[in-house]
């Protein structure tokens, strides 16, 4: 059977902590603050255009649409972004749409990297980026975030890249470097400073950059988010990913984009061609309708884009009250749906012994989801294994939820922590 084996370029990228810890809550049924999907309704325009979209007249939306994208999706996508990037976008060349942002992320890099090249991942990372690489063919080069705040209140610009670092990074050999911006999961929004820092080193060193721009509309005031790709020389040297799942809040659509200069896109477009080919009509369809009608509103309090982070705010901040309040410290993201906390003042009230994981951090959230019921996730999966030891006193909890499963996590942890307190007083 060693003929059937799984092939060498996928050893060691064969395990997922999604489908673990989807596993582990199916089997368990915590609250589940994991993963990072909403649990209310999207627009009611954006589930209004997909119902419009399924009984049209036009027979031909649930027919295959154009392979590089559903023409008025692109259109929707190229009005928008050349709006905000300041530059024409050519909507045929220039922005491929993709099965979700994974496949933005699976063309960019396999589309890019030859055997040997290197590429830059900044940790914590999306757990996807480092397969990638390696898949094809790459060797991926890391460089975390360090938190720079050994004690009192935390903000995900704490953590920060060390320019030294980052400067000794590049060589030769480096082919890109992949920003994520809002990051996920710490929240972190990159400053100009820091952009302008990045975007120095592509261009001395010639240096393709993937800019994960998912959460592009998450961002909490006063901060802001800044596309790497309008800095001086960035564009012709940078791909864009975005999400219609995180934009809408419809994650269940998967569907996602790339944009950047014809020449870099046209490689995406290979990848594209020979594996997905084509992404489902009804929904870029109802994609595009949801555009349409958010382009006129821009930047107008009600555009969703904008209303939206105001309504995940109070969420934020609730957790983080929540989180402190039974001795943990969280990190309080600018930008994201997501929020790192420091577990271990809770240490003592946990039995990690009984889990037999190698990192502490999945241990805790495992024991957390078993005895508990909580579920997070551990932060160490998004580093490195030679970094791994930097993130296990962190989990990673989702707050883009209804405020009714926010207050339960709040009962549940504060049960919890008030009968562990009265077992020590006996």
């Amino acid at each position: 059977m060693d003929k059937f084996k799984l092939p060498q370029r996928y050893i060691g990228n064969d395990k997922s902590v999604w489908v673990e810890y989807i596993q582990l809550a199916l089997e368990h049924k915590p609250l589940n603050l994991g993963q990072g999907f909403p649990d209310f309704p999207p627009p009611d325009y954006i589930t209004e255009a997909l119902k419009t979209v399924c009984t049209s007249d036009n027979v031909l939306l649930h027919q295959y649409t154009r392979g590089f994208g559903h023409p008025r999706l692109v259109t929707a996508l190229a009005q928008m972004y050349s709006q905000l990037i300041g530059k024409k976008i050519d909507p045929q060349t220039e922005i491929l749409v993709t099965a979700g942002a994974y496949g933005a992320l699976y063309s960019s890099i396999l589309g890019h990297i030859e055997e040997g090249d290197e590429a830059i991942i900044i940790e914590p990372y999306f757990d996807c980026y480092e397969p990638m690489v390696r898949t094809a063919g790459g060797v991926p080069k890391f460089i975390p975030l360090r938190l720079k705040k050994s004690s009192g209140p935390i903000s995900s610009g704490d953590w920060v890249l060390d320019p030294t670092e980052l400067q000794n990074m590049f060589n030769a050999k480096t082919k890109l470097i992949i920003v994520n911006t809002p990051h996920n999961p710490l929240g972190k929004v990159f400053t100009k400073q820091e952009l302008e820092m990045i975007a120095d080193l592509c261009k001395k060193w010639n240096v393709l950059c993937i800019s994960d721009e998912v959460y592009e509309w998450i961002v909490y005031k006063p901060y802001e988010h800044i596309r790497i790709a309008t800095l001086p020389g960035m564009w012709e040297r940078t791909i864009t990913i975005g999400s219609a799942g995180k934009t809408f809040s419809v994650t269940g659509w998967k569907t996602g984009w790339a944009y950047g200069p014809a020449n870099l896109i046209r490689n995406l477009q290979v990848v594209h061609q020979n594996s997905v080919y084509t992404c489902t009509t009804p929904i870029q369809e109802a994609i595009a309708l949801g555009f349409e009608k958010e382009f006129p509103r821009l930047g107008q309090t009600d555009c969703y884009f904008v209303s939206l982070p105001k309504e995940l705010e109070p969420k934020r901040n609730y957790m983080a009250d929540f989180l402190r309040e039974v001795g943990m410290n969280p990190t309080v993201p600018e930008g994201g749906y997501f929020m790192v906390a420091d577990w271990t003042p809770l240490a003592s009230k946990v039995d990690l012994n009984s889990e037999k994981d190698q990192y502490k951090d999945y241990r805790f959230t495992k024991w957390m989801t078993k005895n508990v019921g909580l579920q997070g996730i551990p932060v160490s999966a998004f580093y490195s294994d030679a970094h791994k030891h930097i993130a296990e006193d962190f989990v990673r909890y989702c707050f883009i939820k209804k405020d009714d499963n926010l207050k339960k996590a709040c009962n549940i942890l504060t049960k919890w922590k008030n009968q562990r307190e009265g077992e020590s007083t006996k």
